[in-house]
């Protein structure tokens, strides 16, 4: 199994005194470890990170809780654990589903919450916008230059 490689430095506590500035701009690109005599480690990151994390550790209880589910194919046991899927169709939802599969494995292997994280809103924004009716539509796809000519869609 590969091992997680994250970005991180070590500072020691006497450094947020004398060099807070860069010091916290090293903690608002990646963790900052803060090494202390008298007591344990500390990490300093952005909220932003922080709350990345938090967010990819539900997502992976959630699948956790898809993962030991055994009623049913994978598509539809996500769709019970994160019923905006319904309202995609049922290949896109097992497309959906292999793709948040995919970019969970990616993020926890190399601790980057972004990448499922990502993955997740995009497909769920998709599937909001299918519900409120986008993309029913039959358009027409014209030539910038000609506005009388109709080309096939990309």
């Amino acid at each position: 199994m590969p091992t997680t490689v994250t970005r991180t430095s070590t500072r020691r506590s006497s450094d947020l005194s004398k060099h807070s500035a860069e010091v916290f701009a090293e903690a608002e690109d990646h963790p900052v470890t803060v090494t202390r005599r008298d007591g344990e480690a500390l990490v300093l990151m952005s909220q932003r990170e922080a709350e990345g994390r938090v967010r990819m550790l539900e997502f992976a209880a959630q699948l956790i809780g898809v993962a030991i589910d055994d009623d049913g194919p994978l598509a539809e046991r996500m769709s019970r654990v994160f019923p905006w899927m319904l309202a995609l169709s049922t290949e896109d939802r097992g497309a959906c589903s292999q793709d948040l599969v995919d970019a969970a494995r990616a993020s926890f292997s190399t601790d980057q919450p972004h990448l499922v994280l990502a993955e997740l809103a995009s497909w769920r924004e998709t599937a909001i916008a299918i519900a409120a009716g986008l993309g029913r539509a039959d358009l027409d796809w014209l030539d910038s230059g000609d506005d009388d000519v109709v080309v096939e869609r990309p």
